[in-house]
């Protein structure tokens, strides 16, 4: 890290303020004064920016992102070390220790924690940090010591391994930097248990984001048939039978998943009532209407089909299908849960798409519940895109 004397300043071009100025807290590539030293700058460099003669704060600089800029403190000779974090932290830590009764959650969720590209999901004495910016990149000594001074956790992983750190011109890495991780993790929730694979699972081991949708879903459940798909390790299916569903069959691509989902199955007491299936979800959903078989209650929660603007076309018409196939299975009078987490897809263009799909299944649907993801994922009042998250229940007729 530079001394602050010698912190550069990054101008943005005239009349490009306006996201920033209304508390945005990033500045894209076409709205920097990018000059040859500029473009020299090291990914995740702190730099002041400024607009005009106005100084707007400490932004974490990386030319070759599109997120050219990520203000991250409005004190632009702000100390970033070890006790900038600990404050950061700390009041992160504040809010979840006020939601939950147990240390297990997101305790970070980037620009929602005011710690730009930095995600941190925690799991007991583990934590999980997934640094997805170039700047996080470069303190991550000074966050894992800030994070174990904080919350006392004695394992950490660092799963650098998403998608967005290739827009951030980052390689990929997964390490356990503290501590041993030998086992899954058995994670509570819901009244079902499920296991948690921070070394090896799917982003940091569990999606802590559809609690919420979870348990909405799992109370219309009792006594009901559950489909699931794209369940990952268990996901609405675990949440249902420990809800007292009749019975519930999981679908996923992934083996290693499946396994975990049949594990939290055995610890919940609910293996009895519980069936995985491994396959592609698409063909999955076409083999089991030609089957003729029908739920009361399909839940489908795919990974993001829409990741970008670019992508949203071919992602609408994907999610499109997705709730033409789920329809079909549903049985009269049941429901069908339709999930997004593409930023992209805004919740109208997703409730279209969806409508689009049950009507081409020839069945009408009351949008009884729009859900969101949980608490432990706050959202920025000035970035929509922090707010990625659609669950929509549908009661088909």
């Amino acid at each position: 890290m530079t001394e602050i004397a010698d912190r550069p300043t990054v101008k943005l071009r005239p009349g490009k303020g306006r996201r920033l100025a209304e508390g945005a807290p990033w500045a894209f590539a076409d709205e920097i004064a990018m000059d040859r030293r500029t473009r020299g700058l090291a990914p995740g460099t702190l730099v002041r920016i400024v607009d005009g003669d106005a100084v707007l704060g400490l932004a974490a600089f990386n030319p070759e992102s599109k997120i050219a800029a990520r203000l991250i403190d409005m004190d632009a000779e702000a100390v970033i070390g070890e006790d900038w974090f600990a404050a950061r932290l700390s009041h992160a830590l504040a809010l979840r220790e006020r939601l939950f009764d147990a240390p297990f959650y997101r305790l970070v969720h980037a620009e929602g924690d005011a710690l730009p590209g930095l995600v941190i999901d925690r799991f007991g004495d583990a934590v999980v940090i997934q640094p997805n910016a170039a700047w996080v990149d470069r303190l991550l000594p000074e966050v894992e010591a800030a994070l174990v001074a904080v919350t006392g956790c004695t394992r950490v992983v660092v799963n650098a391994t998403a998608r967005v750190r290739k827009l951030e011109g980052l390689d990929e890495t997964l390490e356990v930097v503290r501590g041993t991780i030998d086992a899954p993790i058995p994670v509570g929730m819901n009244g079902a248990t499920y296991l948690a694979d921070l070394a090896g699972g799917q982003k940091t081991g569990l999606f802590y984001d559809q609690r919420p949708n979870h348990a909405f879903v799992a109370g219309l459940a009792g006594g009901m048939r559950v489909l699931d798909v794209f369940t990952h390790v268990g996901g609405f299916a675990l949440a249902a039978l420990a809800a007292g569903a009749s019975e519930a069959l999981a679908v996923d691509s992934s083996a290693p998943a499946l396994e975990l989902a049949e594990g939290g199955a055995r610890l919940s007491g609910v293996s009895d009532r519980f069936a995985t299936r491994r396959a592609d979800a698409f063909a999955a959903m076409e083999a089991l209407v030609a089957e003729g078989a029908r739920f009361d209650v399909v839940v489908c929660d795919p990974p993001a089909f829409a990741p970008s603007k670019t992508a949203l076309p071919q992602g609408l018409r994907a999610y499109e299908r997705l709730a033409r196939l789920g329809a079909g299975l549903v049985a009269p009078g049941g429901w069908l849960v339709l999930c997004s987490c593409s930023h992209a897809a805004d919740p109208e263009s997703f409730h279209r798409a969806n409508a689009r799909g049950i009507g081409r299944a020839d069945r009408n649907a009351q949008l009884v519940h729009s859900g969101r993801a949980g608490p432990d994922h706050p959202s920025h009042m000035a970035l929509p895109e922090t707010s990625y998250l659609k669950a929509m229940v549908y009661r088909l007729g």
